[in-house]
């Protein structure tokens, strides 16, 4: 054992142990997961092409359309690895190093996910409740300085996280529940006490995605009081039209994420693989929805998606 006062890891591996409960299923699950990932790559990939083709599109709330693509595509290159290795190839071991490497980027891309729908809603907000000043309050250069702000916050709050776990000594098993690295995962092998590690861990969800829901709650309730201002009903109807989007965007990214959230506080009893499941959930369908129902929502979007896939304008 090596002295954890040089900060170093007594382990240099993981295991990840994939789904031995599903063993008939996992090719199955393989080819289902290869096929989200081509969903997702290649939905998230054409919005952005056509965002970046499209001169309409070029304003505030596609640029931020276009962030949350890149983000998806964050998202998706940072489990692909790990997932293929241990699902295809069965190769379910990783270095400690390239684990604290993938857990980074997992934890940052999913807070900065959180980031972009906020902004996406304070989009929606100031169109909506104040239109005349949108084109003075999402200038292109404050929406550039909206996303290095999220960036950034993302980074301060995923920064530590490694080298938390750096501190710890692993003398356990170091056998992961999923096929890829996750904080909640890794502060459960330590011996020491990881104390440090759940609180900061509960600080910042409370920080980012706590405070987040809660200004995107607080943004749909006075775009609310905006639209039922409108005399008529097909004004509303058009007015909430426009949110449609972002509000399914929001849905399948809290909703999942809640949900496990809440399993593994209060759900001991489930069986193991339907935690499993559930991760693969919240890391796998937003990236997959996301450009799907921006494609189905979106009329400028579906008309280039249709002029380049069929050779015809709708």
């Amino acid at each position: 054992m090596k002295d954890f006062g040089t900060n170093i890891s007594s382990t240099s591996s993981f295991t990840f142990t994939g789904f031995p409960e599903m063993e008939d299923l996992e090719p199955w699950l393989a080819a289902l997961l290869l096929l989200l990932y081509a969903i997702s790559i290649v939905g998230n990939t054409l919005i952005l092409f056509i965002v970046k083709e499209e001169q309409s599109l070029h304003q505030p709330m596609y640029y931020f359309l276009s962030l949350l693509s890149i983000n998806d595509l964050g998202v998706s290159f940072s489990t692909l690895p790990t997932v293929l290795a241990a699902m295809c190839f069965h190769v379910s071991e990783t270095t400690f190093e390239a684990c604290l490497s993938q857990m980074f980027f997992i934890h940052f891309f999913s807070w900065s996910e959180s980031g972009i729908l906020l902004a996406m809603s304070f989009d929606r907000y100031v169109a909506i409740c104040n239109p005349l000043r949108y084109s003075t309050v999402l200038t292109d250069t404050h929406v550039a300085h909206i996303a290095i702000y999220i960036i950034i916050r993302s980074f301060c709050m995923v920064f530590p996280l490694p080298f938390l776990l750096r501190r710890l000594s692993f003398c356990k098993a170091n056998v992961l529940t999923h096929s890829y690295c996750l904080h909640p995962d890794l502060i459960r092998l330590p011996c020491g006490d990881t104390t440090i590690n759940s609180m900061y861990g509960l600080f910042i969800v409370i920080s980012a995605f706590g405070v987040d829901s809660v200004l995107i709650l607080l943004s749909y309730v006075l775009i609310l009081h905006s639209v039922l201002a409108i005399s008529s009903q097909e004004g509303r109807l058009k007015t909430l039209n426009t949110c449609a989007s972002h509000i399914c965007a929001v849905l399948i990214f809290y909703v999942p994420m809640v949900s496990v959230s809440m399993v593994h506080r209060f759900g001991n009893h489930i069986p193991e693989y339907i935690h499993k499941l559930m991760s693969l959930i919240y890391l796998f369908v937003p990236p997959m929805l996301n450009p799907i129902i921006y494609s189905i929502k979106t009329k400028e979007i579906r008309r280039k998606l249709h002029k380049m896939l069929l050779g015809c304008k709708l």
